[in-house]
């Protein structure tokens, strides 16, 4: 699957000749990683090749492939990139003081799903739904980015349970119940590639929190 992207160059620093520094190496890391995930989003995944992204980078294939031995480890390494730069588990904390069980959920779900319907995340996304019954490791990454929401919202799960007097004997199954809720509610709208307002979102959110909290007592 292609996908249309904006046509910006990406700049390629000149490095100096002998060993990188760990400047060097880190500026090496996000060049590579730009260049990788513009190329995904423009040829598809089946499609891009690593030699066109090493040619672009300006680098050699001994440093792309010391750093990524595959393409699914390259691709893997840009889902990590973004869930370090959007990850929603931040919605869990209030610099006021501790969110409650249901505010807090509300205030994932939304992150989560916001962040998830813009830019290059949801770009990645399409492409993770497109090509992943042909490569399976797309599917991979995308359950290990899962199993992250799932372990964030499960400890929160179980803070709320001891700080309000609830009892909840498996956070995990609660947490993979919600993060599930908004995986449906999200490849819905991912498929059908309709506008949601942010209004609608809050509200659908807010119903899913109140279904769910609805069987607490049962956690």
């Amino acid at each position: 699957m292609k996908l249309l992207v904006q046509d910006d160059a990406i700049e390629v620093p000149r490095r100096p000749r002998g060993r990188p520094k760990l400047d060097d190496v880190a500026q090496i890391d996000t060049l590579l990683l730009d260049v990788a995930l513009r190329e995904f989003l423009a040829e598809g995944y089946g499609g891009t090749s690593l030699t066109r992204i090493v040619k672009i980078a300006g680098i050699s294939k001994t440093t792309l492939y010391t750093r990524y031995p595959s393409k699914a480890d390259l691709f893997a390494a840009i889902c990590r990139r973004q869930i370090e730069r959007f990850s929603a588990v931040t919605a869990l904390r209030s610099p006021k003081g501790r969110l409650d069980l249901a505010s807090g959920l509300e205030a994932y779900g939304n992150r989560t799903l916001e962040i998830s319907l813009e830019g290059d995340l949801l770009h990645v996304n399409r492409l993770i739904y497109s090509e992943s019954g042909r490569f399976p490791e797309l599917g991979q990454a995308a359950a290990e980015r899962t199993q992250l929401g799932i372990e964030d919202v499960s400890i929160f799960i179980r803070t709320c349970a001891d700080a309000e007097g609830v009892p909840c004997r498996d956070p995990q199954a609660v947490a993979e119940a919600f993060i599930f809720m908004l995986r449906g509610w999200y490849v819905d709208v991912l498929l059908t590639n309709r506008h949601v307002s942010a209004r609608d979102r809050q509200r659908w959110v807010a119903n899913a929190v109140r279904t769910l909290l609805a069987g607490r007592a049962e956690w």
